[in-house]
């Protein structure tokens, strides 16, 4: 799952570039954890949100948008959304579409230095 991705990649942004993140695993999107989220984002003033689905119309937009809203002034980079592409896909290609940990690092580095 995306989650196990993103730990792992959360574990090389710790030994290769000394930044600590916070992976969070909403479970559910509605309702979703939107405490937790915000506090998260107020904390570290950086969020990326990372899914299977397309980038356009995908939950994403939803979830940085709610972020946007009520942690503007907290917000030290844009939301970073890293998604599935805006493109159908046959199963055999997605490995090449969904989020790998290459992209989420390279959001990691864009957020950080922002």
């Amino acid at each position: 799952t995306q989650v196990h991705v993103l730990k792992e990649v959360a574990d090389i942004a710790q030994e290769k570039l000394g930044v600590s993140c916070e992976v969070i695993d909403l479970v559910s999107i509605l309702p979703w954890d939107r405490e937790t989220v915000f506090q998260s984002v107020i904390k570290t003033g950086r969020c990326i949100v990372s899914h299977e689905a397309p980038y356009t119309g995908g939950f994403g937009a939803e979830l940085a948008a709610s972020i946007q809203e009520q942690c503007f002034l907290n917000l030290e980079a844009p939301v970073q959304r890293i998604c599935g592409h805006d493109t159908p896909f046959p199963h055999i290609f997605e490995p090449f579409y969904l989020p790998d940990k290459w992209r989420c690092l390279e959001a990691i580095k864009k957020v950080t230095n922002f």
